[in-house]
């Protein structure tokens, strides 16, 4: 059994939650914000999960507010605004921390198998201007830089991805469906 099973999550209203529940299922773990630049990301991410719910995928949403404070709400808050703003059906827990000494056992584990890619496309620069200014040396450590960060993980439990909240959604979703 892979490792990532063996870890356990809190849901958003602080129930214990198994990893091994999605054993077998193609599963996108991404921390979120909902006052960030790419909050509508959540409108792809909901097409997607419509689109390939039905055929084993699942997107696990970890709201977080390291990044700016941009996540400021209680656990309710939060769903509230994403159930009204984006109508998200996706699996949300409870806020985390990505980084540092508090980061999640599920994020530490993420970050140990799949390192920072670096950022691409239309916001790739000023990405790279604003994460120079807070960690001079970002591009060399796998700490998640910002909100949206995705990680692919596949049936078998591996985490085979990682996504930078720059990298373009369709091709997040095409290697989503070569999994499925």
């Amino acid at each position: 059994m892979s490792e990532i099973y063996n870890i356990k999550v809190l849901d958003k209203k602080g129930n214990e939650v198994s990893l091994e529940q999605y054993k077998g299922k193609v599963l996108l773990i991404v921390n979120t914000a909902t006052g960030c630049g790419f909050t509508p990301h959540y409108k792809p991410l909901e097409a997607m999960y419509e689109k390939l719910n039905s055929k084993g995928f699942e997107i696990l949403d970890f709201p977080c507010n390291q990044f700016a404070g941009q996540t400021p709400g209680t656990d309710e808050e939060i769903t509230e605004f994403c159930t009204l703003n984006y109508n998200t059906k996706f699996p949300q827990f409870k806020k985390i921390d990505v980084n540092g000494p508090t980061a999640t056992e599920l994020f530490k584990y993420l970050k140990s198998k799949k390192s920072f890619q670096g950022f691409e496309g239309e916001k790739a620069d000023l990405m790279n201007g604003l994460l120079a200014k807070i960690d001079p040396d970002y591009k060399n450590n796998s700490e998640i830089k910002w909100n949206f960060t995705k990680f692919l993980v596949n049936r078998q439990g591996n985490v085979v991805a990682r996504f930078e909240p720059t990298h373009d959604m369709a091709d997040v979703e095409a290697q989503v469906e070569a999994l499925l």
